[in-house]
C-alpha cells in the first residue's frame, strides 16, 4: 500500500472519529437538558400537589381561628404566587413566601390545642410535610442536574458544539436567597 494510502485511511479515521466524538458531546447535551427539564417538571409537580393541599389546610384552621384572616389571606397570595411561577428565578421567591405564610399558618395550629388533636389536620400536616420533603429532594436533584448541564456546555469541547448549535442554554439554580442563607449559616443556639 502506498504512503498516499495510508494518509487517507489516517484522514478518514479521524475524520470518522472526530464527527463520533461530536455527535456524542451533543447526544451528552441533550440527554443532560432533557433531565433538568424533567427535574424541573418534578418540582412543579410537587408545588402544585402542595398548592392543591393548602386550601384544605386552610379550611381546617379556618373552622377554630376564625380571626386570623390576615394570615389566611397571605396563604392564598403565596399560593398564587407559587402556581403563577414561570421561571426557577419566581419559583424561588414564591417559596420563600411560601414558606413564611405556612409557618404563620401552623404557628396557628399551636395555639389551638383542639385543632393539633382533630384527625383531619392532622392528616393534611403530615401530607404537606411529606410534600416538602419531595420538594426539597426535587431542588437538589433538579440543582445536581444544572450544574452537570451548565459544566458541559462550558467546557471544551462541548462549548464548541454548543456555539455552533447555539441550542443549549445555562440553568439557574433553585436555591435560597441571601437572607435565608444567613439564618441557616446562623443557626440558633439551643441550651437545656
Amino acid at each position: 500500500m502506498s504512503t498516499g494510502g495510508i494518509i487517507a485511511i489516517v484522514v478518514v479515521v479521524v475524520v470518522v472519529l472526530l464527527i463520533a466524538m461530536v455527535i456524542g458531546a451533543y447526544n451528552g447535551l441533550v440527554k443532560l437538558n432533557e433531565r433538568v427539564n424533567e427535574a424541573w417538571s418534578d418540582i412543579t409537580v410537587q408545588l402544585k400537589y402542595r398548592a392543591d393541599l393548602i386550601p384544605n389546610l386552610v379550611e381546617t384552621v379556618k373552622g377554630y381561628a376564625k380571626h386570623e384572616k390576615d394570615t389566611f389571606k397571605m396563604v392564598t397570595e403565596a399560593r398564587t404566587a407559587s402556581m403563577g411561577a414561570k421561571t426557577v428565578k419566581q419559583a424561588a421567591e414564591a417559596e420563600k413566601e411560601m414558606q413564611g405564610a405556612l409557618g404563620r399558618l401552623l404557628a396557628i395550629a399551636e395555639a389551638y390545642p383542639e385543632l393539633k388533636a382533630n384527625e383531619n389536620f392532622q392528616t393534611l400536616q403530615t401530607q404537606l410535610q411529606d410534600t416538602e420533603d419531595k420538594i426539597q429532594a426535587a431542588r437538589r436533584f433538579y440543582n445536581a442536574g444544572a450544574k452537570e448541564l451548565n459544566t458541559k456546555i462550558k467546557t471544551f469541547p462541548t462549548n464548541l458544539i454548543n456555539n455552533f448549535v447555539g441550542h443549549f442554554k445555562t440553568r439557574d439554580y433553585f436555591e435560597v436567597d441571601d437572607a435565608e442563607k444567613a439564618k441557616i449559616k446562623d443557626a440558633p443556639e439551643v441550651k437545656f
